[in-house]
């Protein structure tokens, strides 16, 4: 008790201490503040001893780093405790003052070191999972098309009749087109795994006059009213990058998923700042999305349907992207209805 009073004296000023009388109350400590870094206990305790204590706790709480206090100096129990306990330092008693603040100085930079190894280890099994899934794209969404492309030049090859050559001008130029489509999602990710941020004064009526300007030409061809809009009263600065990707694979996803026996296909793209916060909004309806799917959307790779020539690579992107600008995403969408995505982005 006398040495809880003491530690607490010493050190309440300077650190944040939950003091606990007992292994039980220890315990209750660390369920309620899972950001504890550091764990001081003595060796002589009521119901267990410090090394018991930290052999038990090391598979739940591995991350706060485990000194121990005690008077014992013998060889063997120093031992014990660092392959039982797997203790960072061994404190013998008396300690002084300047022994804890030099123990707790180096384990909080251990600590810290290893927090940040532990998020770069979780961030390399995603790299590593991606790599995988990034593989097998590019040998199944590359291939496919190259293989429909040669299978059409070699039917090609043997046939006389205009119209069947025509036919199959236009399975290729649909492979092609496919194959186009990923290489383009392929440098989006690449821009957003790759690219800084570089945040500038948006006008979003110049992104959506680009907008326009790139699927215009596939509005008129389809028969599909492209509806715009923009309400923008303040400045708004953002990544511009980004919000192209953002906006230019929502609006490809409503122009590839048309129903075709919709005699009135329409697409509407609404954006508006309000104080701080852009609002954009791509809404159609065309095929839609079955409930069971709007989870997975965003995951790489996944596609909702087979029909149209998407990669599975611009929802995510559309994600990855809004994660770097600290957005948003939600979608309201129902099958053979149409599809809304709405997306928040807060003024940088």
């Amino acid at each position: 008790m006398n040495n809880l009073i003491g530690f607490k004296a010493s050190f309440r000023i300077n650190y944040n201490l939950f003091i606990a009388h007992n292994t039980i109350e220890a315990l209750e400590h660390l369920h309620k503040h899972p950001d504890i870094r550091i764990i001081f206990c003595d060796q002589r305790m009521p119901d267990k001893t410090g090394v018991q204590f930290f052999e038990e706790i090391r598979g739940q709480f591995p991350l706060p780093i485990r000194m121990l206090l005690t008077g014992y100096t013998d060889i063997e129990s120093v031992i014990d405790a660092i392959n039982r306990g797997n203790i960072f330092r061994y404190i013998k008693k008396p300690w002084t003052d300047a022994d804890i603040i030099t123990s707790i100085d180096e384990a909080n930079k251990f600590y810290m070191v290893n927090s940040m190894l532990s998020v770069k280890n979780e961030q390399l099994q995603k790299a590593y999972d991606e790599l995988d899934k990034f593989a097998y794209s590019v040998t199944h969404d590359m291939r496919g098309p190259l293989l429909s492309i040669l299978g059409a030049v070699d039917i090609a090859q043997h046939i006389d009749d205009i119209e069947e050559i025509r036919e199959m001008l236009g399975l290729m130029a649909k492979s092609v087109k496919k194959l186009d489509n990923f290489i383009k999602d392929m440098h989006d990710y690449y821009n957003l795994k790759r690219g800084e941020l570089q945040i500038v004064e948006i006008n979003f009526e110049d992104l959506v006059k680009e907008m326009e300007d790139i699927y215009k030409i596939n509005a008129n061809m389809s028969n599909i009213r492209f509806i715009t809009k923009v309400v923008q009263h303040e400045t708004f600065r953002c990544d511009e990058i980004s919000l192209k990707i953002i906006l230019n694979n929502l609006l490809s996803n409503a122009f590839k998923y048309q129903r075709k026996d919709n005699e009135d296909k329409w697409i509407e793209l609404d954006i508006e700042v309000v104080r701080g916060v852009a609002t954009i909004s791509v809404k159609d309806n065309g095929i839609g999305i079955h409930e069971s799917y709007t989870p997975e959307i965003f995951n790489m790779f996944f596609r909702a349907t087979s029909e149209g020539i998407g990669s599975g690579f611009g929802l995510y992107n559309v994600k990855d992207a809004l994660s770097k600008i600290n957005g948003e995403i939600k979608i309201d969408s129902v099958l053979d209805e149409g599809t809304m995505f709405t997306a928040t982005i807060p003024n940088k």
